[in-house]
């Protein structure tokens, strides 16, 4: 746009000195005109432009002076004189017209511009749309539930039934799902039931996981099914532990390649990398079996990652 802006400014500068050239032309030639000197063919007694100095010999159509100069064709000066004048009015329209078409060219320039800038303002409107961007009475409610989401346990809970309540109304937004997931992660914290803790964690992972379904590019999305899955890697057997481990590993990977500032991420993969250091010689051959490459870490790689919360 800069560039077509430039290209744009430097063809009116140009036209306006090509006008501005031809104009001087013009001018220059018509004063060199009015000083060459034209032979008269309706004169018969001279050659000058406007008077002659003649005593004895008359003209027809022209008039003696007191001291015996003869004037000039009176209907020649006029007619010279009309036509000079015509010239001019001439020269001043055409530059009237060139300074109008300058004019237009820079109208029609800004209108371009304009619609430019209108498109690409439109298309910064419709990548907002495409993106999910939550605006009304969705974005006032997430962020009323962000709000309840760092209260107590009163407040956390009753984050989780505003959003259960506009379940059926905005279950098809990515934003709301994923802050959905993370209150049944609030509720499983709370919960004292073990069977109630793994309803949680399983309603809250399936939450996250269309949530991914409808923006994998989302860092809160991966982040908080990371979390379900590792909640509900708890209450399942050491195959599906070992299984969920490897996913957890995967998505907390894609939340930190998406926002690598999210101090819970780290805390998270930190926890992971102890966690894999911890396994017992059971665990540990379970996960030969179960991959072909099975991870490894150290308490280097877990102090590493805590370090960054």
């Amino acid at each position: 746009v800069a560039d077509l802006r430039g290209g744009l400014h430097d063809i009116a500068l140009q036209i306006i000195q090509d006008v501005r050239k031809g104009v001087e032309d013009s001018q220059r030639l018509r004063r060199r005109r009015h000083l060459v000197y034209r032979e008269r063919t309706d004169s018969n007694s001279s050659s000058s432009i406007y008077f002659t100095a003649s005593q004895d010999t008359s003209s027809t159509y022209g008039d003696t002076s007191e001291g015996g100069y003869t004037t000039a064709y009176a209907e020649s000066d006029y007619t010279d004189r009309d036509s000079d004048k015509e010239e001019q009015e001439s020269e001043e329209e055409e530059e009237d017209r060139s300074c109008a078409t300058v004019l237009t060219l820079r109208q029609e320039d800004s209108l371009e511009e304009e619609e430019e800038e209108e498109k690409e303002g439109g298309g910064g409107l419709q990548l907002q749309r495409e993106a999910g961007v939550p605006n009304g009475e969705l974005a006032l409610l997430l962020a009323q539930s962000d709000i309840l989401h760092t209260g107590d346990a009163s407040l956390k809970a009753e984050g989780f039934r505003l959003l259960l309540e506009n379940r059926a109304q905005h279950g098809d937004d990515q934003e709301f799902l994923w802050r959905l997931a993370r209150a049944y992660a609030d509720m499983y914290e709370y919960a004292q039931d073990e069977q109630e803790k793994s309803l949680y964690a399983q309603k809250g992972r399936e939450e996250a996981e269309e949530a991914l379904q409808k923006n994998g590019l989302n860092a809160d999305c991966h982040k908080w099914f990371a979390v379900l899955m590792g909640l509900a890697s708890e209450h399942g057997s050491v195959h599906s532990k070992l299984k969920s481990s490897h996913i957890l590993k995967e998505h907390l990977d894609r939340a930190l390649a998406l926002r690598n500032n999210d101090p819970m991420c780290y805390y998270l993969l930190g926890r992971w990398c102890y966690e894999v250091f911890s396994w017992d010689w059971l665990e540990r051959k379970a996960a030969a079996a179960l991959y072909r490459s099975p991870p490894t870490c150290t308490l280097h790689d877990a102090l590493e990652n805590f370090l960054k919360v």
